[in-house]
């Protein structure tokens, strides 16, 4: 699982150095893909085959379910680190998630969240998660 907050920033390669309690779940490869709410996923491969197997089985007559798995799948990148642990954001996914030189790299439980900073900010001004909370109400998620 991942957990946690760290700031961060993109070299002018397009490079990002991923944080150190982070690289030894994501394993030697992993997915990075286009996200929600403006920022890249990253999955270790056991996730994503799990998240793969769920978006292969969504029906294809669905413009829903078909929007879905394009959203993801055309942005989806294998990737590796290097010996100093950075892996190379690809400049579609770049100009998808705003980034240009502050990050910040979320632990999202099952996956990482990579963000442009100001977009991290500005995601956290909108959302309320006590209003998040009650929407959930149903779901015994009861602290």
């Amino acid at each position: 699982m991942f957990y946690g907050a760290n700031y961060n920033t993109l070299d002018a390669k397009g490079r990002l150095i991923i944080p150190k309690q982070f690289r030894e779940q994501l394993g030697e490869s992993f997915m990075m893909t286009k996200g929600l709410d403006g920022c890249l996923y990253v999955f270790p491969m056991s996730e994503w085959n799990s998240f793969e197997e769920k978006l292969a089985a969504l029906p294809l007559t669905n413009k829903n379910a078909r929007a879905v798995v394009r959203h993801f799948a055309a942005g989806a990148t294998l990737c590796e680190m290097d010996k100093q642990g950075r892996i190379l954001v690809p400049e579609v996914l770049r100009d998808f998630a705003h980034l240009q030189r502050d990050i910040v790299v979320e632990g999202s439980m099952k996956r990482i969240e990579i963000w442009s900073k100001e977009q991290y900010d500005r995601q956290a001004e909108e959302d309320n998660i006590d209003e998040s909370m009650e929407a959930l109400d149903g779901l015994d998620l009861c602290l």
